[in-house]
């Protein structure tokens, strides 16, 4: 069956649109009654999450009203929307905000994600950052580039220098209690990781270079498909923590991105005990 084409710069052009008109006016300008919780205290929710995802949902629906478009903020709703993704032709997945605790807190670490799935694989994925107006984006029709003042720049992965220590980001709190003592015992053997609470630019910084891995559960396709996909196209290696292939349709697991094969070795015989 022939692909269903879409056209990337009106994608591009929409996710801006939504940052300009109804994300960066309410950026440290929210009331208390325009940010409420959802699964608990620190999953937020606002009404710039709510009007951005509204305003591209709309956008993508006027250009492809055939399209499967699952939004964070739908699925909340209605979770049987992105079990339909391995059979769409053509689906938007989109995180309107990414980062939310940050955005609600006045922090300008949060980023807009869009993936594009045919079948259930990706084939393209966008890191958009707002607050500087820039993004990380790749294709099937192009390797990664980082886009700055309308000038596109190609980003490759380079491999792991191994006489230095590797560092990067995982979440402790989604780790189950009785692990996390033994995450915490791996320093000073991995060095430093942290944790930006905003899947995009922890895989933004994964992308250029400035880290080395990233280990994350909490599978959701708006946190993780277009990552995933930019990593890859970077020249990555991403796997789940047990070896397999990433789906976008995988709900259980560890992602473990990192520069290369070797870097993804190493780190799988460290964090192992995880799949236990």
């Amino acid at each position: 069956m022939a692909l269903t084409v879409f056209d990337e710069d009106n994608l591009i052009r929409a996710v801006r649109e939504a940052a300009r008109i109804e994300i960066m006016p309410r950026f440290r300008s929210l009331k208390d009654s325009e940010v409420s919780t959802k699964s608990g205290p620190d999953d937020l929710v606002t009404i710039a999450d709510l009007r951005a995802e509204k305003y591209i949902t709309e956008a993508l629906q006027e250009e492809y009203p055939e399209a499967l478009i699952i939004g964070e903020e739908a699925v909340a709703s209605d979770f049987t929307l992105a079990s339909k993704l391995d059979l769409a032709p053509l689906a938007f997945i989109i995180d309107p905000i990414d980062g939310t605790w940050n955005f609600a807190r006045g922090l300008s670490i949060f980023g807009m994600i869009l993936a594009v799935s045919q079948f259930g694989k990706t084939v393209f994925g966008m890191l958009y950052d707002p607050v500087m107006d820039d993004w990380i984006l790749a294709s099937n029709e192009s390797k990664a580039c980082f886009e700055i003042r309308g000038s596109r720049m190609p980003i490759r992965l380079e491999a792991y220098a191994k006489e230095k220590v590797m560092n990067g980001y995982l979440t402790l709190n989604q780790i189950a209690k009785d692990n996390q003592k033994r995450v915490m015992e791996l320093f000073p053997d991995l060095g430093r990781f942290n944790t930006l609470r905003c899947a995009c630019h922890e895989y933004r910084m994964l992308a250029q270079g400035h880290v080395d891995f990233i280990l994350h559960t909490s599978l959701t396709p708006w946190d993780h498909a277009a990552g995933v996909f930019v990593i890859q196209s970077s020249g990555g290696y991403v796997r789940l923590l047990d070896g397999s292939e990433y789906s976008i349709t995988d709900r259980d697991g560890f992602i473990l991105a990192t520069r290369d094969e070797f870097s993804w070795e190493y780190l799988q015989s460290k964090f192992s005990f995880l799949l236990a």
